[in-house]
């Protein structure tokens, strides 16, 4: 059964047995309006995980016609517009879940929010509230996304720190393992270096800068095939991306 013909039973459920039993619409009580509250926010969630927006806006809505303070259901609608590039739409979502319940894992996502309108310094308070949260059981990606925060505002160090961080709290975040892996190499830490890269190759895909990166490796290494492997990737996969120009400048 899908989530949504799980919906119309549930509901369908509530107003049979209103009829048939003379009890009270559960619609009108708080536990059947909890209920129908987070089957509806569910549904929306599912619809956005599709990529259908359009479909989760529904359901959402009707989730905040129960219980207007919702936060999780702002939140999921807050998602729907940064994916439609709404961001005044979807900042005055953020906002709402925020003044209803501030908790890390809506903070991490209004501090993606942030760090994608290139609001740097905001970003950066939003994570660090949610990294306060030592129970938060995502806390590693927090820091990890402190640490992207930092290089874009050029703290190279503090940036060190914080992918650190992530990485003693979950050793298979990618992006900080390459990022580790760049900053190692940029040190002239080779050793280190390789060590990072051939963990994020365990946990991440290779893009571009990754590809870049393995074939310097590859040639501090002496590794010839590994270095014209990375390099053949990255002329087929990124043949006018920046890493692929400094590839050839390389050569």
């Amino acid at each position: 059964m899908t989530f949504r013909a799980a919906l119309f039973v549930l509901l369908a459920g509530m107003l049979a047995g209103c009829v048939t039993t003379g009890k009270p619409d559960p619609l009108t009580t708080t536990k059947g309006r909890e209920e129908a509250r987070d089957a509806y926010i569910q549904l929306g969630i599912g619809y956005l995980q599709n990529g259908n927006t359009e479909q989760a806006k529904v359901p959402l809505r009707q989730a905040l016609e129960l219980d207007s303070s919702s936060a999780d259901a702002h939140a999921a609608l807050a998602l729907v517009y940064q994916m439609e590039m709404e961001p005044k739409l979807a900042e005055t979502e953020y906002r709402k879940a925020l003044s209803s319940r501030s908790d890390a894992r809506i903070l991490n996502n209004y501090g993606g929010f942030l760090f994608e309108q290139k609001r740097y310094q905001e970003a950066i308070e939003a994570y660090e509230k949610a990294a306060d949260d030592s129970m938060y059981p995502e806390r590693s990606r927090v820091f990890e996304n402190l640490g992207l925060v930092s290089l874009k505002m050029n703290q190279r160090e503090q940036a060190k720190q914080y992918f650190e961080k992530a990485l003693r709290l979950n050793r298979r975040q990618p992006s900080a393992l390459l990022e580790m892996s760049q900053m190692s190499y940029d040190d002239r830490q080779y050793v280190p270096a390789r060590g990072y890269y051939e963990e994020y190759l365990k946990q991440g895909q290779q893009n571009a800068k990754s590809l870049l990166l393995g074939v310097r490796l590859a040639k501090v290494f002496d590794d010839k095939d590994t270095a014209a492997s990375y390099g053949l990737q990255l002329k087929r996969l990124y043949p006018a991306s920046p890493e692929y120009q400094a590839y050839q400048a390389e050569k």
